[in-house]
């Protein structure tokens, strides 16, 4: 009987923990003005009393363990900041003003050789390399030997310039012969034209020669030696550099075989003078036209390179969705090398008008949201939330929030959001 008595004071233990605390004082009346009657009543019937008395009283007192999905979160309504003079004056303000600034794109690219000061060497015989002249490194000039080739290229060449020499020589003597009898009715006027026509197809023939000799880059003495129809020794092929600037690349070793006019041979660049190869994406892209000046830093020592933004591309990368920007950048002492990676920084040359404010202006809210404390009529001090633009610089533009003349705090702004927030 006792157990039953203690289960009756509380037959549903966990009950209390979800039930309104109002609902308790009622629950121990009413056991404690029943438990005469209960001790003398059998047990299923006293249980089934309790039973219904206990949730009647829970009907009326509301209890239940669900939270109601659809309740509303209050609004909490932050309230103004009032700080005393002294606290004032730990606070400093600025006051929001229209500026004009230069918006600057910053991305990072790849060192490449200025292609119009660039050249690939190809072969322009074939044959096996005899002797390399240079090493990657070296400074050339236009005409300078690259390197030796026996071709017999050459000896081809030299035996078909000196048969059409010859017969050039031979024709033109006939025609000029025959240009003489035709004055003393010596040979019809028929076959002087054509020897005059012979001669001149010679002559043709020869020159072409000639400018396959040329081509060669056979010794211009060789050649003289060869007009006069003195004898010449055989003839070392030269590849020859065709602008000024730095062997960057050697690609041919001694003995290698060549083609003509197929196998690289070396890469000859002008680096006083490089590109830089930038992507930009569509959201600066509007910032950013032919022109604009560009700071170039390799990240190496303090070195930075001024540059000049030479070419946008007209197609978009479908990999990247980004635009390939061509930045021409100065290099003294061919310091930038070729596949560096570098910091672009690219100042638009039009200039941009906006609210720009500082940065230690700027503060987050309990959900991220940025907002400035603005000064009120009244001397407080309100939240505002605004919207963030371009950060040029320690300043952003404020494209909404704020206007002309609001004055708002820039150093202080921490101590303010915790005074509001006691």
């Amino acid at each position: 009987m006792k157990n039953n008595l203690r289960l009756l004071r509380n037959p549903f233990p966990d009950v209390a923990a979800v039930c309104d605390r109002r609902a308790l004082p009622a629950i121990s009346g009413f056991f404690g003005a029943h438990r005469a009657p209960l001790q003398e009543a059998k047990f299923p019937r006293a249980l089934a009393v309790a039973i219904t008395a206990l949730a009647t009283l829970m009907s009326f007192t509301g209890c239940s363990s669900k939270v109601d999905s659809n309740a509303q979160p209050s609004s909490v309504t932050v309230s103004n900041v009032t700080l005393t003079a002294e606290q004032r004056q730990k606070i400093q303000f600025y006051t929001v003003a229209p500026s004009k600034f230069h918006k600057t794109t910053e991305t990072t690219g790849t060192v490449d050789f200025d292609n119009d000061q660039a050249t690939s060497v190809l072969a322009p015989f074939g044959g096996p390399v005899s002797k390399l002249l240079v090493n990657p490194g070296d400074k050339v000039k236009v005409g300078d030997p690259l390197a030796e080739v026996d071709s017999p290229d050459f000896a081809a060449a030299i035996s078909a310039y000196r048969k059409a020499l010859a017969t050039a020589q031979t024709l033109r003597r006939v025609a000029d012969m025959d240009k003489d009898l035709i004055q003393h009715s010596g040979v019809a006027q028929r076959e002087e034209e054509q020897a005059q026509t012979d001669a001149a197809n010679a002559e043709a023939d020869r020159d072409a020669a000639l400018q396959t000799l040329v081509s060669l880059n056979l010794d211009p003495q060789v050649i003289k030696d060869l007009q006069a129809g003195r004898p010449v020794s055989r003839p070392g092929g030269r590849i020859n550099s065709p602008i000024a600037g730095t062997v960057v690349e050697k690609l041919i070793t001694p003995g290698e075989l060549l083609t003509a006019g197929t196998t690289p041979c070396f890469t000859v660049a002008d680096l006083s003078r490089v590109w830089v190869m930038t992507q930009i994406f569509g959201t600066d892209l509007a910032s950013v036209s032919v022109g604009d000046h560009a700071e170039v830093v390799s990240g190496i020592a303090t070195n930075k390179f001024s540059g000049t933004v030479d070419n946008i591309s007209a197609l978009v990368n479908p990999d990247t969705r980004a635009v390939l920007v061509r930045v021409v950048v100065e290099n003294p002492g061919d310091f930038l090398k070729k596949q560096m990676y570098v910091r672009v920084r690219i100042q638009a040359r039009q200039e941009s008008n906006g609210l720009l404010v500082p940065v230690s202006a700027i503060l987050r809210d309990d959900v991220n949201l940025p907002f400035v404390y603005a000064m009120q009529p009244d001397g407080s001090f309100a939240r505002r939330h605004v919207s963030l633009g371009y950060r040029t610089g320690d300043q952003y533009d404020i494209p909404d929030g704020l206007q002309a003349g609001d004055q708002i705090v820039t150093d202080g702004g921490l101590f303010v959001q915790f005074m509001q927030n006691q």
